[in-house]
C-alpha cells in the first residue's frame, strides 16, 4: 500500500467476513459501544491513515482508535526502531514494583523501557515543575491515581469539583466525575463530595459562590482537587477561551486547590502542543495521559506524591514493557519529526475547509477545535449519526461526540491530500444525508 497514492475503496460494509468475525466476536462479548461493524484485518495492508477490512474494503480511518494510534497504522519509523527488538515472554511483568533493562545500561540501551518513559514525562511536563510518574494500564487507572494523590496530600478531603459535560474513565471513582452521559454512572455508587459546575464562565462564577469563605457552603480547604479537560472530549470537543482559563486558574491559586489536568484525549500532541494546557495560563499541578501515551501515567511533583510506600501500589502498573517502548518511542518521534507543529498546521487547514462546507448547507451549526482535534456540530443528532453512517459508506471513519457533534482525530502525521480526501468524503456524505432530509421533507 502506497500511502501517497492510495484512496478509500469501498463495496459494501460491512461484507460476508467482517460479518462474520463480527457476529464472533459478539457471540463471547459483553455489550458494549459498538460504533460501527467496520473490523480492521491486521493481517492486511495499512499505513498511516488508511487501513483494510477482512473484505477488502479499504477505509480512511479519522479517528485514530479515539486518539489512541497517534502515528496511524504502521508508522514506519516506529516500526524501524522495534525491528531489533526479539519479543520475549512474559512480556508484562509486575511493574511499577519491579525494575526490568532493555540491555547495557540506561544512558546505552539501544531501545527506551518504563523507567526512559518515566523520564521523558517529567521532561515534557518540566515547566509545570512535576518530576514524578506513576505508570499504569489505562487512563481510568490514572485518574483513580491522580485523585488518590490529591486526597492524600489534602489535609481534610472531602470535596472534589468536576464540570458539566467531563469523562474521565470508566471505573467507578472515574465515574464519579463524569458528567457527560447518565448511562455512565446510573445504579453505580459514587464518590462522595464531589461537586459540578458548567464549563463556562457562568460555571466559575458559580465555583467562585460555593468557595466564598463567608456565604460559600464548599470550604476551601476541604477541597481536594479540580478537575477537568482542557478540551472536552466525549462532552463534545468543546474548547474553553483563555479567559476561561485565566478565571480557572485564579481561582485555583487563590484557595490553593490542585488542578488535574486530564489529558487522556488531548494530550501527546494532538492539540498542536505536547498538552492541551499549554495553550492557555494554565498550572496542573497533576497530567494524567494514556491513550497515545501506550499506558496509563499519573505525572505530579515529588511533594504531592505519597511518601509512604505500598500507598501506591500496581501488580501490573508499568508492567506492559512493549506498551512502555511505543510509548517512549512515540514521543521520540513526534519530537524528532515536528509532528505537534503539523497538527497545528493541518488542524487550521482541516477547519478552514469544514467552514466553507458548513457554509454550503445548514445542517452544520459549528466547527471547532485545536490542533487535531476537530469538531462538526450538526443542527440536530440524528443528522450528526446520518452523517456519520454515510461518510463510513464513503470509506471514512468518523466517531460522534456530545449530543451532535462529529469528531476528526486523524494521525499526527496527516498529509494534506489525506485531509481533502477526508473533505471530499464528507462533503458527500453530508450532500447525501441533506438530500434525503429534503426528499422526505418534500
Amino acid at each position: 500500500m502506497d500511502r501517497d497514492t492510495v484512496e478509500p475503496s469501498v463495496t459494501s460494509l460491512p461484507g460476508p467476513k467482517a460479518t462474520e468475525w463480527v457476529e464472533y466476536h459478539q457471540q463471547t462479548a459483553a455489550t458494549s459501544t459498538y460504533v460501527y461493524e467496520f473490523v480492521w484485518d491486521i493481517t492486511k495492508d495499512a499505513i498511516g491513515p488508511f487501513c483494510t477490512d477482512p473484505d477488502g474494503n479499504v477505509l480512511l480511518d479519522f479517528t485514530s482508535h479515539v486518539a489512541a494510534a497517534p502515528l496511524g497504522y504502521n508508522n514506519p519509523e516506529l516500526k524501524a526502531r522495534l525491528d531489533g527488538l526479539d519479543l520475549v515472554d512474559p512480556m508484562k511483568i509486575a511493574g511499577q514494583d519491579f525494575y526490568v533493562s532493555t540491555g547495557g545500561t540506561p544512558e546505552t540501551t539501544s531501545l527506551p523501557g518504563p523507567s526512559h518513559l518515566m523520564d521523558l514525562l517529567t521532561d515534557a511536563t518540566d515547566q509545570y515543575g512535576l518530576d514524578t510518574v506513576f505508570l499504569s494500564n489505562s487512563g481510568a487507572e490514572a485518574v483513580e491515581n491522580a485523585i488518590k494523590v490529591c486526597y492524600d496530600h489534602c489535609e481534610t478531603p472531602k470535596y472534589g469539583i468536576t464540570f458539566e459535560g467531563a469523562f474521565h474513565g470508566r471505573t467507578l471513582g472515574a465515574l464519579s466525575l463524569n458528567r457527560s452521559k447518565s448511562v455512565h454512572r446510573r445504579k453505580f455508587p459514587e464518590i462522595s463530595g464531589i461537586h459540578d459546575v458548567p464549563y463556562s464562565m457562568a460555571g466559575l462564577e458559580q465555583l467562585r459562590a460555593k468557595l466564598d469563605s463567608k456565604h460559600g457552603h464548599v470550604p476551601a480547604d476541604q477541597v481536594a482537587f479540580l478537575i477537568l479537560e482542557p478540551v472536552q472530549g466525549e462532552g463534545g470537543y468543546r474548547v474553553p477561551s483563555e479567559e476561561f482559563m485565566r478565571e480557572l486558574q485564579d481561582i485555583c491559586s487563590e484557595h490553593d486547590i490542585p488542578v488535574i489536568a486530564d489529558e487522556i484525549q488531548s494530550g501527546v500532541g494532538r492539540t498542536g502542543e505536547m498538552w492541551a494546557s499549554d495553550h492557555y495560563d494554565l498550572e496542573p499541578d497533576v497530567i494524567t495521559s494514556a491513550k497515545a501515551l501506550r499506558v496509563g501515567a499519573t505525572v505530579s511533583n515529588d511533594e504531592m506524591f505519597p511518601d509512604t510506600e505500598a500507598r501506591l501500589s500496581s501488580t501490573w502498573g508499568a508492567g506492559d514493557i512493549l506498551a512502555s517502548i511505543q510509548g517512549a518511542l512515540t514521543l521520540e518521534i513526534i519530537e524528532e519529526q515536528n509532528l505537534m507543529s503539523n497538527a497545528a498546521e493541518k488542524g487550521t487547514y482541516l477547519r478552514t475547509h469544514l467552514d466553507r462546507l458548513a457554509e454550503r448547507t445548514n445542517c452544520i451549526t459549528d466547527v471547532r477545535g485545536l490542533g487535531l482535534m476537530t469538531a462538526i456540530e450538526f443542527d440536530t443528532k440524528d443528522n450528526r449519526d446520518a452523517v456519520v453512517d454515510a461518510a463510513l459508506a464513503e470509506g471514512l471513519l468518523t466517531l460522534g461526540c456530545g449530543k451532535r457533534s462529529l469528531r476528526l482525530l486523524p494521525p499526527l502525521d496527516v498529509t494534506e491530500r489525506e485531509l481533502d480526501l477526508a473533505i471530499d468524503l464528507l462533503d458527500t456524505a453530508v450532500g447525501n444525508v441533506v438530500g434525503v432530509a429534503q426528499s422526505r421533507m418534500n
